[in-house]
Parts: structure tokens; C-alpha cells; sequence
């Protein structure tokens, strides 16, 4: 019994590592050919001879991108609006989140309800335009930042993360000892957070670095336009300019800009990946 009992965990083991590969396979495919096509010759791009692996090498594609002056700016501000915008969110969130889950916090019934309608009801893009034209913040960086600078679904994990992971017995300690709720919070839930933190900060680094509406909506200065945006323009202008000459350089440009734009998170993403299965398991797993 124990020898099928193990040759039945193993058949099991290796169908899960065959089924995992297989979905990765179907990920990781398309990436590698937009790698290769953004390195191969415009002509095979085209002609469709490109698969995995480049076809006749070539850096004609990154060189007409990387001479657009723009391109530099919209790095910059792509940079600014992730690095400010992931602080002031994850700030929101956790100071939103942490009195939500303490049990003796006074009407967070009512306000976990009205949290939770906001994700279904929404005042739409009309008055969203007009509301933040109305505080001034049209055509400027704030306009990008500060719409969608709070999420209710990562308030609702982090207040989740918090109740399940740690203990109300380590607070009211705390408190005994004298400890007042900001102290608590900088001192102790903080620390013990560390592993949802860094989720956090990579969906916030994720969202704003691929934010390309907010700019489209409230944005008429290019020169404030994030990189997304600015690639567009590039890609848009330059297909009109290469209409009547290089074709087959403006198909290939599109594998370009996708490459550029993606290729800063799949860059900091090992560096997270360890903190972002933690703190996407943990709560599975707690007792």
C-alpha cells in the first residue's frame, strides 16, 4: 500500500510539473519571438521567417527608437510617476488598512461595506474628468498619481494579511507596555508586514509604470506624457513618416516598443519574487 500510495504522489507530481510547463511555455513563447523579432531584420520580421531565435541581426529598430529625444523624457517620467506614485499608494493602503483590521476600531463594519461597493459602483469617466479638473490637478503630474493612488482590493489584502498573520495579542501587549496606536503600527505591524509590502510595491510599480489612460485623459503637455504614451506617439508618428519608404521598419518597430516598455519589470521582478510568494501564500497556509 505505501509503494502505490508513493507511485501515486509521484504520477501526481509529474502531471503538475508537466501541466506547469505547459502554461508557462504559453507565456514564455510569445515573449521570446517578440525578443527576436525586435532584434532580427525588418525584412524577415515581415516575411515572417522570424521564430525564437533572431533572423539576420539587426539594431535598426532600437536605433530609430533610441534617436527620438522623447524617449528619454518619457523614462523620466515614467520613473517619477512609479517611484512617487508606489510611495503614496502603499502609504494610503496601509494606514487605510491597519485600523480596519483592529477589532475595537468603532464603525468599520459601515466602512468595510462602502469600501466594498465602491469596487462595484463607480462614478464614471464624466465625473471623474470633472472632479479632477476641479482640484486643478489637469495637465499635470498629480493627474496621473493621485486617481488611482488607492486600490480597495489591495486594502482588502492587506487588512486580510493583517488579521490572519498577526496576532491581536502582540497590539494589546504593545499597548500595556504603553504603546500608542501610531507606535504600533511604525513599530510593530510594519516590520511584520515586510512580505505584503513588497507585494504591494510590485503592483504599484507595475500599474503606474504601464499607466498609459490617465495620460491620455488628462494630460495635453507631451513633455509630461509617461513612457507608454510617449512610445505611441513614436510609433504612431513614425508609421505615417515610414508610409510611402521603410515598410518593413515600422511593422518591426512595434516589437521595439513592446520590448522597451516591458523590459524594466522583467528586470526588478526577481528581486521581488521571493517577498510576492510569501506574501501571496501566506494566508493559505496560516494554521
Amino acid at each position: 500500500m505505501g509503494w502505490k500510495h508513493k507511485g501515486a504522489n509521484r504520477a501526481f507530481d509529474i502531471f503538475i510539473i508537466i501541466l506547469v510547463g505547459f502554461i508557462a511555455l504559453m507565456f514564455l513563447l510569445p515573449l521570446l519571438h517578440v525578443l527576436a523579432a525586435s532584434f532580427s531584420s525588418a525584412d524577415q520580421v515581415v516575411a515572417g521567417n522570424v521564430g525564437l531565435f533572431p533572423v539576420q541581426f539587426s539594431l535598426e529598430g532600437y536605433k530609430y527608437i533610441f534617436k527620438e529625444k522623447m524617449i528619454w523624457t518619457g523614462f523620466r517620467n515614467s520613473l517619477i510617476y512609479t517611484v512617487v506614485g508606489t510611495i503614496i499608494q502603499v502609504a494610503c493602503q496601509f494606514l487605510c488598512a491597519y485600523p480596519l483590521s483592529r477589532p475595537d476600531f468603532k464603525g468599520r463594519k459601515v466602512i468595510n461595506i462602502f469600501l466594498v461597493l465602491t469596487m462595484f459602483i463607480g462614478g464614471g469617466m464624466i465625473p471623474t474628468y470633472l472632479l479632477v479638473t476641479g482640484l486643478g490637478l489637469y495637465d499635470s503630474m498629480w493627474a496621473i498619481i493621485l486617481p488611482g493612488v488607492v486600490s480597495v482590493f489591495n486594502i482588502i489584502v492587506i487588512r486580510t494579511y493583517m488579521q490572519s498573520s498577526i496576532g491581536t495579542e502582540v497590539q494589546e501587549a504593545a499597548m500595556i507596555d504603553g504603546c500608542g496606536d501610531w507606535r504600533i503600527f511604525t513599530r510593530i505591524i510594519l516590520p511584520l508586514c515586510r512580505p505584503i509590502i513588497a507585494v504591494m510595491i510590485l503592483y504599484g510599480v507595475v500599474g503606474f509604470w504601464n499607466s498609459y489612460f490617465n495620460a491620455l485623459m488628462y494630460i495635453q503637455d507631451t513633455s509630461l506624457y509617461p513612457l507608454q504614451n510617449v512610445l505611441n506617439s513614436i510609433l504612431i508618428s513614425n508609421e505615417a513618416a515610414l508610409g510611402g519608404g521603410d515598410v518593413n521598419l515600422a511593422e518591426q518597430l512595434k516589437y521595439v516598443t513592446i520590448v522597451i516598455s516591458s523590459l524594466p519589470l522583467l528586470i526588478i521582478y526577481p528581486f521581488f519574487q521571493k517577498y510576492f510568494e510569501k506574501g501571496v501564500t501566506i494566508g493559505g497556509v496560516k494554521g
